[in-house]
């Protein structure tokens, strides 16, 4: 009794299928990072949620220290350009500036009700408006690259063609 593939029987031939090889795992020190892909509202709640939980770390460890606040946005800032899906690129220098905003609030300093903490905000934002542009730049710049590269991959298959 012979045996057929379905494609043979009926008059159609399938290509043959390669066999699977696995791949042996890679070193430990080779590996990477994490790539997750988050959707602009995920990349915009992580920034906000990251910005917050730095922001409370900061008023433990440091007492306020809005300098360390701002060092610290910075990679925040770049994780979250690398992390948004290439759909939502534009949204990463959108909600960058806006988590530093909003987790900069245990550090802003004020006191005295909502009209004090209000107030220590805003100073806090115009103070330190340097480490705001520079986490939107990087951000910016960050999604920029990503895009340039996917127009080219994209723009690459019909040079060739």
């Amino acid at each position: 009794m012979e045996q057929y593939s379905s494609g043979e029987r009926y008059g159609t031939k399938r290509p043959a299928r390669r066999p699977r090889t696995s791949r042996p795992p890679r070193p430990a020190p080779v590996r990477r990072l994490p790539r997750p892909r988050l959707t602009g509202l995920g990349g915009g709640l992580f920034a906000c949620a990251a910005m917050v939980l730095v922001g409370g770390i900061d008023w433990l460890l440091f007492g306020s220290s809005l300098f360390a606040y701002g060092l610290l946005f910075l990679p925040v800032a770049a994780a979250t350009a690398l992390w948004v899906r290439p759909a939502d690129l534009i949204t990463a220098p959108v909600s960058v500036p806006i988590a530093f905003a909003v987790g900069v609030w245990p550090v802003s300093g004020g006191s005295g009700g909502f009209g004090g903490e209000l107030m220590g905000i805003v100073s806090a934002l115009s103070l330190h408006a340097g480490w705001l542009y520079a986490g939107t730049v990087i951000a910016a710049l960050i999604a920029l690259v990503r895009k340039a590269v996917l127009i080219g991959k994209r723009r690459l298959p019909r040079r060739v063609a």
